[in-house]
């Protein structure tokens, strides 16, 4: 199981008297009070187990979502939080998988590691038959090849050899270089041909049985993810490079190999919403309880693992962190809000539509005059380490600030590097102060960022406490400053 570079630490129950930045105080004795509740009477391992192994995957608009959500609400609502609820917005239709065999017969029998794609179309029916190697393939090959792809088990891409071997940096450490830009051209497999037609488009127009694609993960790790196709879906299938690239030599070796395939999936029509889940503990001061902080994390996954680092184990942190300013019996000067979101992995869907319906557009001014900053939690795993700045220079020394007297729980700094691809952008897109932690990067974009991998065993219960007491903090801070949190100085350029 991959660990945290950082030394196992007993978290302390007495934070210690370090230096706060000039323009900011800390208050010690609830930081010691949040400290002591989020170690001795953690409720947080508990909520991560509940949504790892009780409730599973949890892709947007499933039934299984929608019971994390519920399930979230009522915990919420439980704790003493006002308001829980669940607000909707249009999705689309949901999937399931009801049945998957994978498997080469000849010349021997062996089990194919592989996992439907999200929204993939089912299958006719079952099928054993030597695959059809169309990978490379050009648009006037596919053309030609049309008659023998229909009805058939088709491998649509070349063997995998790049696989993906190095994870991102770890901004924290003395050495980190911010990476260059990487540059995204179209590949040449994408070009159309004489007539205009794609290869994929050529290719569904086909009709084959099931596609088999591979993956660049390697291990037997498979990144697996999808889109509704509409109309134009058709059966398709994830299978681990490594049983890819056999298959390949051997059907390009002239190898007797026969594959059987059997794929059921359901799609999902009888509620087509994403949902969030909303709660909050009341501001109480006379003039500043309007105003909102907001903490999050999306609660939605993909479907071939629980997805317990992305993100099991932020909406469970995010949830014990308001469970602990609850249990404490804060009295914030503002709103504290939580926000678990649905739909990020399609593309930060729910944190847009929320942000869309309360705070952009001259509609919402007042409300976004009202609020203060959000604190999201989502890539990475273990603990939290600071918070990327996103470039907002004015925001270092309150940052700073409030994490000094957490350094004696792992915290070492902050960065004013940018993240992106998560949902603190629906927030910062409209010139509005949000940030994400910094937290491990071991194993995560090699071994389980988006992969059938991504499972409970990628996760300590220490580290989830201390993220806790961290976001708890923020949070708590963020309510009792008595300016709102300062602004970006400009809208980032999009």
């Amino acid at each position: 199981m991959p660990r945290s570079l950082a030394a196992p630490f007993a978290i302390a129950l007495t934070i210690a008297a370090l230096p706060a930045a000039p323009q900011e105080s800390s208050d010690s004795q609830t930081i010691e009070r949040i400290t002591r509740e989020g170690t001795e009477r953690s409720q947080v391992h508990r909520t991560f187990t509940h949504f790892v192994d009780t409730v599973g995957p949890r892709l947007t608009a499933s039934p299984a979502y929608k019971a994390a959500a519920e399930w979230s609400r009522d915990q919420l609502s439980s704790w003493g939080l006002k308001d829980a609820r669940l607000e909707a917005w249009e999705f689309g239709r949901g999937w399931q998988l009801d049945q998957f065999t994978l498997e080469m017969v000849e010349p021997r029998y062996m089990p194919l590691v592989g996992y439907p794609e999200g929204w993939s179309a089912s299958m006719a029916q079952e099928i054993t038959a030597t695959p059809v190697y169309a990978g490379g393939a050009s648009a006037e090959q596919l053309a030609a090849m049309r008659g023998t792809l229909k009805g058939a088990i088709v491998m649509a891409q070349p063997a995998m050899s790049s696989f993906v071997r190095e994870d991102r940096g770890q901004p924290t450490d003395p050495g980190y270089v911010v990476p260059a830009p990487t540059q995204r051209g179209q590949s040449p497999g994408a070009r159309g041909g004489r007539s205009g037609a794609s290869p994929q488009q050529l290719l569904r127009e086909a009709g084959p049985a099931v596609v088999l694609r591979t993956s660049r993960g390697e291990h037997g790790t498979m990144f697996v993810l999808g889109r509704d196709q509409g109309a134009n879906a058709l059966p398709s299938v994830i299978v681990a490079a490594e049983h890819y690239n056999m298959l390949v030599r051997m059907v390009t070796a002239g190898l007797p190999v026969k594959v059987r395939v059997n794929l059921k999936t359901r799609y999902l029509d009888d509620d087509k919403n994403g949902y969030n889940v909303l709660a909050e503990i009341p501001g109480q001061h006379a003039t500043l309880k309007d105003e909102v902080v907001m903490i999050g994390a999306h609660l939605d996954s993909w479907h071939s693992a629980p997805g317990a680092t992305d993100n099991a184990d932020g909406a469970a942190v995010v949830l014990e962190a308001t469970r602990i300013l609850s249990a404490i019996g804060v009295k914030p000067h503002r709103t504290i809000r939580i926000a678990l979101w649905g739909g990020e992995e399609e593309g930060l869907l729910g944190s847009r539509e929320y942000v869309r319906r309360h705070l952009a557009g001259d509609a919402n001014a007042a409300a976004r005059d009202r609020f203060s900053v959000y604190f999201n939690m989502d890539p990475g795993t273990g603990p939290i380490y600071g918070w990327f700045l996103q470039g907002q220079d004015n925001a270092r020394s309150v940052m700073d600030g409030w994490l000094a007297p957490l350094s004696t729980i792992g915290a070492r700094k902050n960065v004013p590097d940018s993240i992106g691809n998560t949902d603190h952008l629906s927030f910062t897109a409209i010139g509005l102060p949000a940030f994400n932690p910094i937290q491990d990067y071991v194993d995560y974009d090699v071994r389980t960022h988006h992969t059938n991998v991504d499972t409970y065993e990628r996760v300590r219960e220490a580290d989830l406490k201390q993220a806790a007491i961290v976001m708890a903090t923020f949070a708590y801070q963020a309510a009792m400053r008595t300016e709102k949190f300062p602004r970006p100085a400009a809208l980032p350029s999009r």
